[in-house]
């Protein structure tokens, strides 16, 4: 398609829509890699650059993204700039109670601020540490490398910078590199104003992933306490590693996401001045920009998983949500489409279940279906892999007419009880920018609310699920494992080659592994380890537990198929077998309990958990990354 043609496409593509989208763009600054911020209130704009032949922008979202990663010709440049800035900095508002017809306000007259994103030029550099001038330099620091109190020339001469001052700060501080044990010092005279170190562990031990992000992490909390525009990290003794692609990768989304704080709500926010980051002394190869910019593709996934679980429930709707969907598809176009069934076609498909949850809300429900297909360069291609990621979507839990009530009940928290759905549209972000090449991914969201009111789901109701077992509901509070059986019912339709469905499902799951680590279910083996291994490799937790068959007694009911909840005892496990009940037994299957870690009690807020494990599980299946 040529150049005048993609802009005249992008415009109509632009104008047909009544929600506006702000899309991702490739920088053409070569070797850096900018998180940019956007004017949509839920939207992370990223651009980093490749060291490939498609480094200009892409500005839109028009049919074919692919078209418009050359540039027009220099007589078109003119007219094509003003199309673009004209589609880009539209005023935009993503998130809303409201939906396309109805322009009330939300309660409470609250609305979501364009929030301030990060806006870091990140780039791998050639120089040493020694050499690096800039407002902050952080050097990494394994264990083994922090000797004797006091034994300064040792320091030096294992090639830590700035050996000297960094013996005198371990000295003074009594720092043993303990991972996440931070020291600061200023400095005169010299080419940097602040030297710090962070500690990382025995590098024995050190996981890449958690290791080296909770480094990056570290640069941001001290660029953002000591007003830092620009800062240089490095790792001590880690030159010349294979590992340091994922490393660089592990540092930059850390830098991203520790910079980041949820201010939509503020007032008075305040400003984010980390502006540059240079990673120093592990090379400037191809993989390294690669890696970063992949990193900061996710790292953008995880901010806006973070987002969603953050943001209030009058602001949050199944509206909202799907609204969102349909941002990140239409900024994806030429490689996501998006598809948001409402109630009556939910009825159609006989989603009894699903609807019984939200009947007593006034807000509809949303049932998204969110596709990702690569871009191949034959059209008539099939991909490779097909793989269905589900998340439980309820935007607000009162808990029915089982109210949650008391001390312990967390009912003032329960807008996170979409966190499943918040990990899987940040993957989905995540995806259709990196768009791995040979898998097809489907995300798939029950969204709704669980209220009470005189149209609502009663214990002892009974309701019909789509693949018609009868559900006799006797705690309105396990709600979610009703909205993920229409959905799983869904999703096997589809064929898939395997399904991950996840959610904040039970208290019990809580109580068995505490707050940081998930549970894991599945009756299949190779699930098992395909998401173990993309859970390590992303430096997030989760345990395998049990699917005791012979708890399923707990489930029988008298006068349906079911009841939709066990006793206390192995809550979490029999919860998972009311799931097996909605999954063709022939596809692999896994259920991700992910109540505990979707949240930092001590932060009060998201942390974006699961995202990252995602996406990993996906780019095993895919044949390559796209080039980007």
């Amino acid at each position: 398609m040529a150049s005048s043609a993609v802009a005249s496409s992008a415009m109509a593509a632009i104008r047909s829509s009544t929600r506006a989208v702000q899309p991702t763009s490739l920088s053409s600054q070569q070797g850096r890699h900018i998180v940019r911020c956007s004017l949509s209130s839920l939207h992370l704009r990223l651009s980093p650059t490749f060291p490939s032949q498609k480094q200009s922008l892409a500005f839109l979202p028009p049919s074919s993204l692919r078209s418009a990663l050359h540039p027009p010709h220099p007589s078109q440049f003119s007219q094509w700039k003003k199309l673009r800035d004209a589609a880009l900095f539209r005023p935009r508002t993503l998130v809303s109670s409201a939906t396309a017809s109805d322009a009330s306000l939300p309660l409470g007259l609250t609305r979501a601020a364009a929030p301030l994103l990060p806006q870091i030029d990140i780039s791998p550099s050639g120089a040493k540490p020694e050499d690096y001038a800039g407002d902050l330099l952080v050097l990494g620091l394994f264990s083994e490398a922090v000797t004797k109190s006091g034994d300064f020339q040792k320091l030096t001469a294992t090639g830590v910078p700035y050996g000297e001052l960094v013996g005198e700060l371990v000295q003074e501080t009594d720092f043993k590199g303990k991972p996440g044990q931070t020291a600061v010092v200023r400095v005169s005279g010299e080419k940097v104003k602040r030297v710090a170190i962070v500690g990382l562990g025995s590098s024995k031990e050190s996981s890449v992933a958690a290791g080296f992000r909770a480094l990056g992490q570290a640069l941001a909390t001290i660029a953002k306490e000591s007003k830092a525009l620009s800062a240089g990290v490095a790792v001590v003794g880690r030159e010349g590693s294979d590992q340091n692609p994922e490393i660089a990768g592990a540092i930059a989304a850390g830098a991203v996401l520790g910079s980041y704080e949820d201010q939509r709500f503020k007032s008075e926010p305040k400003p984010i001045t980390l502006a540059e980051v240079d990673i120093l002394g592990l090379g400037t190869s191809k993989e390294l920009k690669r890696a970063i910019g992949v990193a900061a593709r996710l790292a953008a996934g995880v901010i806006l998983t973070k987002q969603l679980v953050n943001a209030p429930p009058n602001i949050l709707t199944p509206a909202a949500m799907a609204e969102v969907a349909e941002n990140i598809a239409a900024a994806h176009a030429d490689v996501m489409t998006v598809k948001i069934l409402e109630k009556e076609e939910c009825e159609q498909l006989g989603m009894g279940a699903y609807l019984g949850v939200s009947a007593a809300s006034e807000l509809p429900p949303k049932f998204i279906h969110l596709t990702y297909t690569p871009f191949e360069e034959e059209p008539k291609k099939e991909p490779k892999k097909k793989l269905v990621i589900i998340g439980k979507g309820l935007t607000f839990d009162s808990g029915g007419y089982n109210l949650k009530a008391g001390p312990g009940s967390m009912i003032e928290q329960m807008k996170f009880d979409m966190g499943g759905a918040g990990a899987a549209l940040g993957a989905a972000k995540a995806i259709g920018a990196i768009q791995p090449e040979g898998v097809e991914v489907h995300f798939i969201v029950a969204a709704c609310e669980n209220m009470i009111s005189g149209t609502g789901m009663r214990p002892g109701d009974i309701l019909t699920a789509s693949n018609g077992k009868t559900i006799e509901v006797n705690n309105t509070d396990a709600e979610g494992r009703l909205t993920l059986a229409d959905a799983l019912v869904y999703a096997c339709k589809l064929e898939p080659d395997a399904i991950v469905d996840l959610a904040t499902l039970t208290g019990a799951c809580i109580v068995a592994l505490g707050g940081d680590i998930a549970g894991l279910f599945t009756p299949f083996d190779s699930v098992a380890e395909e998401l173990s291994a993309a859970a390590k490799a992303a430096g997030e937790k989760f345990w395998r537990m049990p699917m005791e068959e012979a708890y399923k007694e707990q489930l029988k009911s008298p006068i349906a198929d079911f009841v939709n909840t066990g006793s206390r005892a192995g809550g979490s496990i029999t919860a998972s077998l009311f799931l097996k009940e909605f999954v063709d037994e022939k596809i692999p299957w896994a259920h991700l309990d992910i109540a505990g870690p979707v949240w930092n009690e001590k932060k009060g807020g998201a942390t974006g958990f699961a995202v990252q494990t995602l996406v990993r599980w996906v780019q095993s299946h895919a044949t390559a990354a796209a080039s980007l």
